[in-house]
């Protein structure tokens, strides 16, 4: 119940600020909405409320100044966005996606011929990082929280590991999160000193990125691609 509320009140949030979002970006971006000739909206994945919103508003736009609507996948957004900052990227290239709810691997052989090649069967990297940080006491986002504290850790302490997965370019890091959780309570007289959670943050941090490196080179390897984006 919890949970529907806080989605209740994220939708009319973004029901609230979507178009001063809109107008602002068209102000930061010197342009006016007339010279805009296509509309591209993210359709999925993602939470519903929020999909609704967003895409209801594109449409709204797009029928007030007669121009097209694009449905994109959010998740292969990222991997374009490589193509934003002038690096010169060039197909193909395996793509890992990794992001606050989403661990995925790709294929690109070109522009719209994109295939997946693995994804988390649970809690995303991201998520894992949050649970975590959450477990340590450290707040929320977990992400530069762990990092900040695993500088002051031992990486090799502890011997954590993600699970295992029956597709080889697919992700869990369920597993690794309560792993974390039940070495802590093991170790109850420890978990006040912030070094013991250090060692923790590290050796958490150290298991989850090699899974990504080396599952990321696994699929190059698979594919037979020397390119990399992340």
């Amino acid at each position: 119940m919890h949970n529907l509320r806080s989605l209740r009140k994220h939708k009319r949030m973004q029901l609230e600020y979507i178009a001063a979002v809109c107008s602002s970006a068209m102000e930061e971006a010197g342009k006016e909405l007339k010279e805009i000739k296509l509309i591209c909206v993210t359709e999925w994945p993602g939470l519903l409320g929020s999909l609704l919103v967003g895409i209801s508003f594109a449409r709204a736009v797009g029928l007030g100044l007669g121009i097209p609507l694009l449905g994109v996948d959010h998740v292969q957004s990222h991997i374009y966005a490589n193509f934003l900052n002038g690096a010169g990227v060039k197909f193909p290239f395996v793509a890992l996606v990794v992001s606050g709810g989403h661990t995925n691997l790709f294929y690109a052989r070109d522009f719209g011929k994109i295939k997946p090649l693995g994804n988390t069967q649970d809690d995303a990297c991201g998520e894992a990082f949050d649970k975590v940080a959450k477990i340590l006491g450290l707040g929320y986002p977990g992400g530069p929280l762990i990092e900040k504290l695993a500088k002051e850790g031992d990486a090799g302490k502890i011997k954590f590991s993600c699970s295992g997965t029956q597709g080889a370019l697919d992700f869990s890091f369920s597993g690794i999160k309560t792993a974390v959780l039940y070495y802590l309570e093991r170790h109850q007289p420890q978990a006040a000193s912030r070094k013991f959670r250090a060692d923790i943050a590290a050796s958490f941090q150290e298991a989850a990125v090699d899974t990504l490196v080396k599952k990321s080179m696994l699929a190059c390897r698979m594919k037979k691609a020397d390119r990399l984006v992340i």
